[in-house]
């Protein structure tokens, strides 16, 4: 089969890939009004699309949108699947929905209904499997993220993300972790934090100003569940120089694993045994 990403999804229509499709005054390209989601489809299912569109339309209550009758999830989720097939990888994909205002009123909106447009690429098994080598991680020094009423949208201003992936590359670190305005960690790049000290695992609670992430919320459920024990609770970088795992977590990869923060080394035991019992075959 030929991959390709010929097709995209406006509003509903197929056009070509590289088709104009936003004008110069539209509302997310100025000011990042609105949202998205980066979703993995395999074998042509949205995994867990549930937790996706929840997080997607309570932000878009949180940011007051204004929903169509035909804006559902059903309708989305039918679209992004058709999206997949017309571009040939319906058995793997990353998907990424963006939901904004379009143009209109300078600061505010004109109109508070979404447009939307969907993305699709293919990827492979190594896209997602769980990494061989572990990740060498930091903190970034130069920003901070608010612990409020927005920190845990998935939003489209996303310029602290983008600087502090910009510090990782140029430090030569696979990720940077993201501090909150206490001084705690909050999450990472595209990722939550979770470490593990004498079998316990630990993670910051969204009141820490992190992505409501949907691996994350699978997670605190699905742990407990199987027997691992898991506590939310703040996050110092002095805590991850104290623990014995570390590991983050999204929608694409799952889990990957951290092998080294500043001083530290980790073992990944306990995140291998989580991501093969609870992520690998997880729907």
């Amino acid at each position: 089969m030929i991959f390709s990403t010929d097709w995209i999804n406006h509003n509903g229509a197929l056009v070509r890939s590289g088709t104009p499709v936003l004008t110069a005054g539209n509302r997310g390209f100025r000011y990042g009004d609105g949202l998205f989601e980066t979703l993995l489809v395999k074998n042509g299912r949205i995994r867990l699309g549930n937790h996706h569109f929840d997080r997607l339309f309570g932000g878009l209550g949180v940011l007051r949108f204004v929903l169509p009758p035909h804006f559902t999830r059903e309708s989305l989720e039918t679209q992004i699947l058709e999206l997949c097939r017309r571009n040939g990888h319906p058995a793997l994909a990353r998907v990424r929905l963006v939901v904004f205002r379009a143009e209109g009123g300078l600061y505010d909106p004109v109109s508070l209904h979404p447009h939307y447009l969907i993305e699709s690429w293919p990827l492979t098994g190594a896209d997602t499997g769980l990494n061989a080598n572990g990740l060498v991680i930091d903190v970034y020094p130069d920003g901070i993220k608010s612990c409020d009423a927005l920190a845990n949208l998935k939003s489209n201003n996303f310029l602290l993300y983008v600087l502090a992936a910009l510090y990782a590359k140029e430090h030569r670190l696979n990720d940077c972790l993201v501090l909150n305005n206490h001084q705690r960690l909050a999450d990472s790049t595209i990722a939550n934090l979770f470490l593990v000290k004498d079998g316990q695992v630990h993670t910051p609670p969204l009141s820490e100003g992190g992505v409501a992430g949907v691996m994350r919320r699978f997670l605190l459920t699905a742990m407990p569940a199987a027997g691992f024990p898991i506590r939310e609770e703040p996050v110092t970088a002095e805590d991850l120089l104290d623990a014995n795992e570390v590991f983050l977590t999204n929608a694409i990869k799952g889990i990957r694993w951290v092998g080294t923060f500043r001083t530290t080394c980790y073992t990944n035991t306990l995140s291998t045994t989580i991501y093969n019992q609870l992520i690998k075959e997880v729907e």
